[in-house]
């Protein structure tokens, strides 16, 4: 998505010439180029949401890994201390600020590739580009393990083992290998695809139906909303497999169990509680409105600034 700049007009006589701005010089849109500035400004985006929103994840990992409420999973944050709160914020702050990047980088190169493979063929656009919006979804899961990382630095009961992310990783590699890095593979496919297809594709209707916005603080507000509403909706929506993939995550060795065998496993412990299987929901959807609405309203401005 190209961004039209106008040239600065000379200064004048009672205008004195400032330093040029990179940004709105357009300098630094020159250099990333049409298609890298997309890669850009999703990093930017999920970095300014993730330093805002741990510890709101922290409250939630403890939800569905324990099937807690809300208030003990407060009170086990109070219990490891300040000192442990922000304890796991390297690996999700890397994941994160990458996995954004490659989401709307990539969703918009395959976008451009795919319809100019698909000119003339008769493949409708919203085809193509749910494909284009598919691919970049599962291109994501190659950054998992840290996610995987983040889960064990999480755990209470992993406190005394790994120390941080870096010795989390080598001992993860050196003792289990590779394959280890990636527990809990399967629930993150299945999530990333079709909430990435659901995301881009219902983020243009969701805006054009907001009031029509008039100047950058309406665009932002709009851009806010419509992010937080599609990053509500998916988490709930999707929120039984990031169960599933917390408590494959949280085990460290042993055998690989399927994804339905986990989910079982899960609800049997629940009682068979469909509200004891979404605990921790409220607050996801909480947590979704708020990162989603921070990292679409970011990623739409930069785009304009950039």
């Amino acid at each position: 998505m190209a961004v039209t700049t106008m040239a600065p007009k000379p200064a004048g006589p009672h205008q004195p010439q400032g330093p040029r701005s990179l940004l709105l010089g357009g300098g630094l849109g020159t250099w990333l180029g049409p298609q890298g500035k997309h890669y850009v400004c999703g990093s930017i985006a999920a970095f300014t949401n993730i330093m805002i929103t741990f510890p709101i994840q922290k409250v939630l990992f403890r939800q569905q890994l324990h099937g807690v409420l809300a208030v003990e999973a407060v009170q086990q944050l109070q219990r490891d201390g300040l000192r442990n709160l922000y304890r796991g914020l390297l690996p999700p702050l890397l994941q994160k600020s990458t996995t954004v990047a490659i989401m709307f980088g990539l969703y918009e190169d395959f976008s451009r590739v795919l319809l100019d493979k698909a000119g003339g063929s008769g493949i409708p656009e919203l085809a193509t580009r749910s494909f284009a919006a598919a691919l970049a979804g599962m291109a994501e899961a190659i950054l998992m393990p840290f996610e995987r990382v983040q889960t064990l630095l999480q755990d209470h009961r992993h406190h005394g083992r790994f120390n941080n992310t870096f010795h989390t990783f080598r001992t993860l590699l050196t003792e289990y290998g590779v394959r280890e890095c990636y527990r809990g593979l399967v629930p993150v496919l299945v999530r990333n695809g079709p909430s990435n297809v659901l995301f881009f594709g219902l983020r243009g209707p969701i805006k054009e139906q907001l009031p029509e916005a008039k100047g950058r603080a309406g665009h932002m507000v709009n851009d806010f909303v419509c992010g937080g509403v599609l990053g509500a909706g998916l988490g709930i929506m999707f929120y039984p497999l990031n169960v599933v993939k917390s408590r494959a995550q949280s085990q460290v060795g042993g055998a690989f169990r399927p994804c339905q065998e986990v989910l079982l496993t899960v609800w049997r412990e629940r009682g068979g509680s469909l509200a004891m299987l979404f605990r921790g929901a409220h607050l996801n959807y909480h947590r979704s409105l708020l990162s989603w609405g921070i990292i679409n309203a970011t990623y739409e401005l930069l785009l304009k600034v950039i």
